[in-house]
């Protein structure tokens, strides 16, 4: 049996199942994000990741728009590749370090997911092209500009400062 439970006999079907993996991935990251948020000490840090938990619930509510615009469930797969970079997330969180080596931690955990994520959208847009599903393939670029941009906001955090403190 491979990562879905059904075969994949399309690219339709293909798309359908990526979807369910970024549902499943974004679900997860709604349950992380408010501990990342918690634990960042920097206030830009901590901006960025409240900023992002309400985008990442807009993108939530986007995937479930597109899963009612196709007639699928997106619920009932677990995206193991986002439990484990949330996991290595979480152990920052954890983590006996100062607070400028958390903070860069955590954006160094958050980039990991921010990659995943822009490789899933960018994929799902593709295939939602593919396949002649123009709205949500539209829907999926809006994430995708999202993701990327929250990427070169921690990006920009790191190198502008916080890196440097913790030196």
């Amino acid at each position: 049996m491979g990562l879905f439970s059904d075969k994949l006999s399309t690219l339709d079907d293909l798309f359908h199942e990526q979807l369910k993996d970024l549902y499943s991935a974004e679900t997860q990251l709604l349950e992380v994000l408010p501990k990342m948020a918690d634990k960042a000490k920097d206030s830009g840090l901590k901006t960025a990741f409240q900023t992002h938990l309400q985008e990442t619930k807009n993108q939530v509510a986007r995937l479930e728009k597109i899963g009612k615009l196709l007639d699928i469930s997106l619920t009932g797969h677990k995206c193991k590749a986002m439990e484990g970079i949330l996991k290595e997330g979480s152990d920052m969180i954890h983590e006996d370090a100062s607070d400028e080596v958390k903070d860069a931690g955590l954006i160094a955990s958050a980039q990991r997911v921010e990659h995943y994520e822009i490789a899933g959208y960018g994929t799902a847009a593709h295939y939602a092209q593919r396949v002649g599903q123009n709205e949500a393939a539209m829907l999926l670029h809006e994430t995708l500009n999202e993701e990327q941009a929250a990427d070169t906001k921690l990006n920009n955090l790191a190198k502008g400062y916080i890196n440097q403190k913790a030196l």
